[in-house]
């Protein structure tokens, strides 16, 4: 049956039937067809806007409610126009129900939003001024401060996917607006937004870097805590989502969705991917206490997982005051709708799921056989992107680490505490900091895993960064406005000597030197690297380890610091490990290896751990907990895949033919004379050469402190507090070398193979 509503210009809308699928505002043919899930609504409200956004213009019942979807086709309304919805039904909350029909609701799968959310006490559906709080009914209209959903047009696929091998990945974790904002080199009107990011310069730094993937930092359109603006602050990393197909408006200058595509283009043409962090365990509409702007007043009892006990009350494996209910068909639907979007649509190449274990929850708990992950592993799109968990929650058993699927990767929080710890000098750590080198293989490794499911990383956004680890003893939040109660108190750093910065020459020495152990350490292990930015040249937060409430210079990049000398010199360093881990395939491994398979030209096992005399480390050598010096040989074999590749490719111009890799570690206060392994090389005709010196002070000017160091002798002496790389040729024209390449070409040469590599390893 068709219904007519006036408009105030006496135009009428015409809405029919129209169809329950897709799910959102679609547009086809001469008009827009509108669907939205509520499977306990007892109806629902079209409202039509004029583009001030301030006039509601119509008002139509959608006519149909198929599989519990409401839907209708409005004849003749364009693109560009603006709508959202009021939903009816019982206001019950000890039931889980909070239907208020006096609250205009966003779609959850508006692409756009027009207007800014002003905060208002009208948005809660409860009288917050009332005894019995969330129990009370609001009847007050919060239209005028909500947001307004916009028809857009049915976006073109993105073409363009980079479709880097998981073995070859290295992600740089990245803030949008952080990165750019105080960026000399991007014109003042593009700082902090999406087009900032895609700016000639910008995007000509990470490549020079060496970056495979980005991993921005949350872009789905989120909300600011009222407790945040009380204090005058912010949810500036943005973990608190509400609308999962919306560009965040504050990286936008005009045209979020194009504006966002255009940057994702941007980086697939240089050959670099886009990851997007992802919050989908959660939204912004909090507890029983907060607002009713989407999800609560379309069908809370669907949307959220509630307390069995009393529907009134959420279950928060979030610790933000609600949890998703993955579990429900059409919540999953919502998640991989809205992936699949994000990936199809707008270009992105993978995910990194906040607080991961939340989204596999079913009544029982964490299940790796969950819906969740049984529909991406099945999905035509969503299987062939990186998928990325942050393995834990709050929940109970929220610690997943290691027990995602095959297919996934995981970030490894075990391997950054273990090397933190172990650079720290803290006793017993050999053990653990050898496992984490070799991928982690305790915690991943089954017939069908590989190293690169950890991802291996000193720091990121939540914590210190890589500056602030080796300066600070302990976290310095007091501008969070919570009493430096918040942050994490285990941060495993070390100042050596002086709380903060320091004029001290040896500190500022040992500092430094301690930075290139740690990026080192993340760069020769077996797995995945990931970089936060700015930790290549010493970025700081002043010793605050929870900076999501910090939208100012505390957080933001300060380029301005990154020129001198000292930082200069670190961001070569930086440059200098990347390439180095490119040219190397011994580095990045795709399988474990575990002693087992020999080189027939050398005689050495694919791995080999050596005390500080050379020699293969013992099992009274492990348990003893004063040693903080080991080396880790790693050596190529016949049945070495790399090893594969260079003779079916006839040694391939950008990988090297090492026949073995020496890393040597020593995180004593001393020096140590290390004995070269002679016992175990017997066979050995070449020479070992110094590829990584962390002890040597490097100005970013002595361009021969990056060239190989021929070894002569058979002991080498390895500095306090430092580590080196040696590789070693069976002769020295074994195979063509390009170690001497300047960094810029290695690099070069490294994105034009990687364009041309595909696949999932």
């Amino acid at each position: 049956m068709n219904k007519t509503k006036k408009t105030s210009a006496n135009k009428p809308y015409q809405i029919s039937a129209g169809r329950s699928y897709p799910l959102g505002a679609t547009v086809e043919n001469n008009g827009v067809n509108f669907a939205l899930f509520s499977a306990n609504a007892s109806k629902v409200e079209l409202c039509l806007f004029d583009a001030s956004g301030k006039n509601e213009i119509a008002r139509l019942t959608l006519p149909e409610f198929t599989d519990e979807v409401w839907h209708g086709y409005v004849e003749g309304l364009p693109a560009g126009s603006l709508y959202g919805y009021r939903v009816h039904g019982a206001f019950d909350p000890h039931q889980g129900h909070r239907f208020n029909a006096h609250k205009l609701l966003l779609d959850p799968y508006a692409k756009q939003l027009f207007g800014d959310f002003v905060y208002s006490d009208t948005h809660y559906g409860y009288d917050q001024y009332n005894d019995q709080h969330d129990l009370t009914f609001d009847t007050r209209d919060n239209s005028t401060y909500l947001p307004k959903c916009v028809i857009v047009d049915e976006l073109e696929n993105c073409q363009t996917h980079p479709q880097i091998r998981r073995r070859d990945t290295l992600i740089y974790e990245l803030h949008v607006k952080g990165f750019t904002q105080n960026a000399p080199d991007v014109p003042i009107e593009l700082q902090g937004t999406f087009a900032g990011l895609a700016s000639d310069n910008v995007c000509e730094y990470i490549q020079a870097l060496g970056i495979t993937s980005i991993e921005l930092m949350p872009i789905h359109c989120f909300l600011d805590e009222p407790f945040l603006q009380e204090q005058g602050l912010s949810n500036y990393w943005g973990y608190n989502s509400l609308c999962f197909f919306v560009p965040e408006a504050k990286y936008c200058l005009k045209d979020g969705i194009n504006e966002f595509k255009a940057l994702v283009e941007k980086y697939h043409r240089v050959g670099i991917e886009i990851i997007l962090d992802v919050v989908y365990n959660h939204t912004a509409e909090g507890d029983h206490l907060g607002p009713t702007i989407c999800y609560k007043g379309i069908d809370n009892a669907s949307y959220y997982i509630l307390n069995q006990q009393d529907k009134r009350f959420y279950i928060n494996n979030s610790g933000c005051g609600n949890s998703l209910n993955i579990d429900h068909p059409r919540v999953l639907q919502l998640v991989t709708d809205s992936l699949r979007y994000w990936v199809e649509k707008m270009g992105v190449d993978g995910f990194r799921f906040d607080l991961a274990p939340s989204l596999a929850r079913d009544q029982k708990g964490f299940n790796k056989l969950s819906h969740f992950f049984t529909v991406l592993r099945q999905d035509p799109v969503l299987s062939t992107v990186k998928l990325i968990a942050e393995p834990w929650d709050i929940g109970e058993n929220g610690y997943q680490l290691g027990h995602f699927p095959n297919s996934w990767l995981e970030w490894n929080d075990k391997f950054r505490d273990t090397c933190r710890r172990f650079w720290r000098g803290d006793q017993g750590m050999a053990p653990e900091f050898a496992q984490r080198l070799h991928g982690s293989s305790d915690l991943f490794e089954n017939p069908s895993r590989r190293p690169s499911s950890s991802v291996n990383f000193i720091s990121s956004h939540d914590g210190f960064t890589l500056h602030d680890l080796v300066t600070y003893q302990e976290k310095h939040n007091q501008a969070n406005g919570e009493q430096n109660q918040d942050g994490h108190n285990a941060n495993f750093s070390d100042n050596f000597g002086i709380e903060g910065e320091s004029q001290n020459t040896t500190i500022n020495q040992l500092r430094l030197r301690q930075k290139r152990n740690l990026l080192t350490s993340l760069f020769i292990a077996q797995g995945t690297p990931m970089l936060l930015a700015g930790d290549e040249f010493g970025h700081s937060q002043q010793g605050n380890n929870n900076a999501y409430c910090q939208n100012n210079e505390l957080s933001w990049l300060n380029w301005q610091q990154a020129n001198l000398t000292n930082n200069q010199a670190l961001l070569s360093f930086v440059k200098h490990l990347i390439a180095l881990r490119k040219a190397h395939p011994l580095l990045n491994r795709t399988h474990y290896h575990h002693g087992k398979e020999h080189s027939d030209k050398t005689g050495l096992a694919d791995i080999n751990w050596l005390n500080c005399h050379g020699e293969r480390m013992q099992q009274h050598d492990w348990q003893d907990s004063a040693i903080k010096c080991f080396a880790m040989l790693l050596a190529q074999t016949t049945n070495d895949d790399t090893d594969k590749a260079n003779k079916i490719n006839k040694t391939s111009a950008n990988e090297h033919c090492d026949d073995a890799l020496l890393v040597i570690f020593n995180a004593h206060p001393c020096e140590i004379n290390y004995r070269l392994p002679q016992e175990l090389c017997r066979k050995l005709t070449g020479n070992w050469q110094l590829l990584i010196n962390t002890a040597e002070q490097y100005n970013g000017k002595q361009k021969h402190l990056f060239q190989p160091k021929n070894i002569t002798t058979t002991n080498i002496c390895i500095a306090a507090d430092s580590c080196v790389l040696l590789a070693y040729k069976e002769s020295a024209n074994a195979c063509t070398s390009n170690t001497n390449l300047p960094i810029d070409t290695l690099i070069d040469n490294q994105v034009n193979k990687e364009n041309n590599n595909h696949g999932s390893n």
